[in-house]
């Protein structure tokens, strides 16, 4: 067990408004100036800002976008799906073709938008080495050596 201690120099930086750059994210956008690209192809986050030099390298998104994506469309179509039973009467081919289609064509729609989303927050979170120092990594507590058999 640690006791983890800020440093005074991590206390005197700029605030970091989440909300923009959460904002910048959902954008595509740099989370530090809003003016560069945050992706070089589909969900390949660029590794410097060419507009302001921000690293962006140090993202680590890993499942949280496709977490939030599934709940998103789940919504959607899952409350598409009861509303047109309860008050539509479709045919069943109508379903088949219309809820797969929309699903798939709303989890591509949104997975870039949610991962820039979810970088601007790690950015003004000062997650995964977004605050100037590395991440250290977790240190665990040695096991005590007990008897042996």
């Amino acid at each position: 067990m640690g006791v983890q201690f800020h440093d005074a120099a991590a206390a005197h930086d700029e605030a970091r408004d989440w909300r923009q750059a959460v904002s910048r994210g959902l954008k595509g956008r740099c989370p530090h100036c809003g003016n560069g690209r945050l992706f070089r192809a589909f969900l390949k986050p660029i590794e410097t800002c060419a507009s302001c030099g921000e690293p962006l390298h140090h993202q680590q998104a890993d499942d949280l976008p496709p977490y939030i994506v599934i709940t998103i469309v789940g919504h959607i179509v899952v409350g598409g799906i009861l509303l047109a039973e309860k008050y539509g009467d479709w045919p069943m081919w109508w379903h088949m073709a219309l809820w797969p289609a929309l699903t798939l064509i709303l989890s591509l729609a949104l997975m870039q938008p949610v991962k820039g989303g979810v970088v601007g927050l790690q950015w003004a979170m000062r997650m995964h080495g977004f605050g100037g120092q590395p991440d250290r990594p977790e240190r665990q507590p040695t096991p005590s050596p007990g008897p042996r058999p």
